[in-house]
């Protein structure tokens, strides 16, 4: 994985906020399709403002958890064992640089063999003769000659629209995952959750009310703040990753790390745990299904947003809605109801 899980780890409370339950409980999905309880009965009590009247012990308790991570870093940073690590990381950092630079050779020639990559790789035409732009020669993962309104004709301002894209489809993917999972978790009866809809949560917490996270009953955290207080939380957790983002894949060598890569696949033993990048061949066609699915999962986004503003439920019961009565549940159908 690649520079976004920078921020992944930063955004585990925002994904255990998108998954927040009440309190587990089975129940078979024909139950819980046929007859689900209203939100009334499954909501606590709402509060009368979006900012929590928690102590301030509390509140306090909230605000530096969220600073942890950043000001843990820095603190190791500055401290005897980050200048120790540091010099462990020089030591090896030459070698590391020479490996780093043969497979860069293997990569650039995967890519010159590679089906999707160069001149002869697939186009979003396919077969249909069309003028390709010429600025696109297939060096990217994911290019398929599409460039209607010219914007990769500058190469600097190219290959940063590509790391934006790299990024938003990451986040894409992670965020399907955390709309989907409560959803189907809900419905198999595995967690019973407050709000298992992915846009309900968010509405709860404009709400007032309190929210438990993973349907341990006390287990808040920031569950119990308002919207504010968790807006303030968010910021502090980002601090780090974007800190860290900006300044490119050098930024945690304080902390005696290298890594090998680029800003947008840094790689090493932290952003490549399993090692997926040890076949050049493999990672580069890695690379075209991450975007692939990456790009897949922003459209997916879009659909969820349509279906909540025309229907009001998640998107796993819009799709059992549409399997099991496809010619009344689809979206011209929506269209026709408005």
């Amino acid at each position: 994985m690649a520079l976004i899980q920078f921020q992944a780890h930063a955004t585990e409370d925002w994904l255990a906020w998108s998954c927040c339950s009440s309190s587990s409980g089975g129940c078979s999905l024909r139950k819980t399709l046929a007859s689900r309880p209203s939100r009334k009965n499954l909501l606590r009590k709402p509060k009368s403002s979006l900012v929590c009247k928690a102590s301030w012990q509390e509140l306090a308790g909230v605000l530096v958890f969220s600073a942890i991570p950043f000001t843990a870093v820095k603190a190791i940073a500055n401290s005897p064992l980050g200048e120790l690590l540091q010099n462990r990381m020089l030591e090896t950092k030459k070698a590391a640089l020479q490996d780093s630079s043969k497979f860069e050779a293997l990569a650039r020639q995967a890519r010159n063999e590679s089906l999707w990559y160069g001149e002869e790789r697939p186009r979003w035409l396919g077969p249909i003769p069309y003028d390709y732009p010429s600025h696109l020669t297939g060096e990217l993962p994911g290019d398929y000659g599409f460039d209607v309104a010219g914007l990769s004709k500058d190469p600097v301002a190219f290959q940063k629209y590509f790391n934006f894209e790299i990024l938003h489809a990451r986040w894409a993917m992670l965020g399907a995952l955390g709309a989907l999972v409560p959803e189907v978790l809900d419905m198999v009866g595995a967690f019973h959750f407050v709000e298992p809809v992915w846009w309900r949560v968010g509405y709860s917490k404009l709400q007032g009310e309190t929210l438990d996270y993973l349907g341990i009953p006390g287990l808040h955290l920031a569950g119990s703040q308002g919207i504010i207080v968790i807006a303030i939380c968010q910021a502090l957790l980002m601090v780090g990753p974007e800190y860290a983002r900006y300044c490119g894949i050098e930024a945690l060598e304080p902390l005696g790390i290298f890594l090998p890569g680029d800003i947008n696949y840094p790689g090493g033993a932290l952003f490549d745990p399993l090692n997926l990048s040890k076949d050049p061949v493999a990672f580069e066609e890695l690379k075209v299904k991450e975007i692939k699915n990456g790009r897949l999962a922003m459209v997916a986004w879009l659909g969820f947003y349509i279906q909540a503003a025309f229907t009001g439920k998640g998107p796993v019961q819009n799709l059992l809605d549409h399997i099991s009565d496809p010619l009344h549940n689809n979206l011209l159908s929506m269209v026709k109801s408005m």
